[in-house]
């Protein structure tokens, strides 16, 4: 399988951290939590903890603190749509493939739920076939691309597709959450919004060369309560343990081994390094694991900062970042983890 075309798309709405803890002492949100917990928010906003700034779905960021459950549904409902849709016309236009060849669209998110799905409203807006095939998926947090990747490959080897579009978004504002769980105000800290978008294929495109070469994930269930969403007061309350970037670390690099013990390619042979960034101490914490270099999470670290964690979509932000570079060609390693505890990889070959 191959990657034939990129794209991603973000709100126009950018915002510093500094403004989120600007906006965040005036609300009345703010001035029920706890003395420690407004010290937290202070420290993760004020400090260095590499994300400079973040786009959200917000015209103005104390639209963030509406927090009643139909506000943050709307929020979702209606900018998911644009998002997913901008994605996905930019990597059609990158593969300069029509929207009457896709077979298939995949779309993955775990921010809100519609019903139809999000692929429903997309095929609309993109006037994709009415016999396409359409699939959700939701609930696997922010290592669900891979997991979406792995799906187009299926449908593409089945002989069924020829061309399938895949999609992540997230409108992480619409599961935005506040009270004096250090691990809630890390995430209110954390995350953006964005999407991005994939146009797959079996034979190479136009573009340099992005082949799929092989892939592998690992569920841990015994960790799921460490990073997950839960319903509270009707909304979506993010679970973030202290032990995250631990498990990412582990996971990720058990992945690496499987998959490339699998294509007989040695760690010394990957040339470009497509991680997740899910965070500054996750980032860290896979270098130290992984004994890798700033150089080699300089595209992981750059998206981090300028987007935060975008969730599903981050690792595409990643790898247009570093295809746009021109990172030296040969075997790059892709990995996504999340909520589960999940952990997700693909070698890739790239020309």
């Amino acid at each position: 399988m191959f990657i034939v075309g990129l794209g991603t798309a973000a709100p126009p709405e950018r915002y510093a951290q500094r403004d989120c803890w600007d906006a965040v002492q005036c609300v009345g949100a703010f001035q029920a939590l706890g003395k420690r917990s407004q010290a937290i928010l202070k420290k993760i906003l004020t400090g260095q903890n590499g994300i400079s700034t973040r786009h959200l779905a917000l015209n103005r960021l104390e639209d963030a603190f509406e927090l009643k459950p139909d506000a943050l549904h709307a929020r979702f409902l209606k900018n998911a749509p644009i998002l997913a849709a901008q994605a996905a016309e930019r990597a059609l236009k990158d593969a300069a493939v029509d929207t009457s060849l896709i077979d298939a669209v995949i779309i993955s998110t775990c921010t809100g739920y519609l019903c139809p799905g999000l692929t429903s409203y997309v095929s609309e807006r993109l006037g994709l076939k009415p016999n396409a095939l359409n699939l959700d998926l939701v609930g696997q947090g922010c290592g669900a691309a891979i997991p979406n990747l792995r799906t187009s490959e299926a449908l593409l080897r089945s002989g069924y597709c020829r061309y399938v579009l895949s999609i992540c978004v997230e409108v992480c504002s619409a599961a935005f959450f506040l009270d004096d769980d250090p691990g809630v105000l890390v995430s209110a800290c954390l995350f953006g919004d964005g999407a991005a978008a994939a146009v797959l294929s079996l034979k190479p495109g136009h573009n340099r060369p992005v082949e799929w070469k092989a892939s592998g994930s690992i569920l841990s269930p015994g960790n799921r309560d460490l990073l997950r969403f839960e319903q509270r007061h009707g909304m979506l309350r993010n679970i973030l343990a202290p032990r995250v970037p631990e498990l990412a670390g582990k996971y990720v690099e058990q992945v690496l081994e499987q998959v490339l013990d699998q294509a007989k390619v040695s760690r010394s042979s990957i040339r470009g390094w497509i991680l997740h960034p899910g965070g500054r101490d996750v980032l860290l914490g896979l270098r130290s694991r992984l004994q890798l270099t700033d150089e080699d999470l300089h595209y992981s670290s750059a998206v981090l900062s300028e987007y935060g964690n975008l969730s599903s979509p981050s690792v595409y932000f990643v790898l247009q970042a570093a295809l746009a570079a021109k990172q030296a060609a040969g075997y790059w390693w892709m990995s996504s983890f999340g909520a589960g505890f999940s952990s997700h990889g693909a070698l890739l070959e790239v020309g």
